[in-house]
């Protein structure tokens, strides 16, 4: 797996004892409002999430969410990463990101999704991403957009309207 960094923090795998910090996001109602079907996961939700994190790492270790961790500090401040999804048949790598509440507001999904596509641009040789984004979720969509991305399609997906932004690297 290559090393991901940007100014502020770095990209790592996760691992188990991050189990306690995937928790707190994915039981945190404000942060999953806009996530899939919008709900909190129980432990067993939060595992099998985990689970299917590692199954990504499994196809290909360059792929999935990876902890962010704050440089100055080591604090985990979210997670991101370039995570394989199918859109209506076709296999796309979507530019993913979840700050934790604590720390939104600072520039740190920019960041990340800036970094992620770069990475995935001149690391990896990927031309094209995409980033699916719940209607309502207007600050995600400020964040594609600052990166390049534009609304290609709607679609509805786990019973949500969801915009379909793409970037292509020509």
């Amino acid at each position: 797996m290559n090393i991901i960094d940007s100014e502020r923090f770095f990209f790592r795998p996760y691992c188990d004892n991050d189990f306690m910090f995937l928790i707190s996001l994915l039981q945190d109602p404000e942060m999953m409002r806009y996530i899939g079907n919008g709900q909190t996961r129980d432990r067993e939700g939060v595992k099998q999430f985990l689970d299917w994190i590692y199954r990504t790492y499994e196809s290909d270790a360059n792929l999935g969410l990876k902890v962010l961790v704050r440089k100055e500090d080591n604090v985990r401040i979210g997670h991101a990463g370039l995570v394989p999804q199918t859109v209506d048949g076709k296999e796309e790598i979507e530019i993913g990101y979840w700050i934790a509440r604590d720390f939104w507001g600072h520039g740190y999904a920019t960041e990340a999704a800036k970094t992620l596509r770069n990475y995935g641009i001149h690391q990896l040789g990927r031309q094209r991403f995409i980033a699916l984004i719940q209607t309502d979720n207007i600050k995600s969509q400020q964040v594609a957009k600052k990166i390049g991305m534009t609304i290609e399609k709607e679609i509805i997906l786990l019973g949500k309207a969801v915009f379909v932004y793409s970037v292509q690297d020509d």
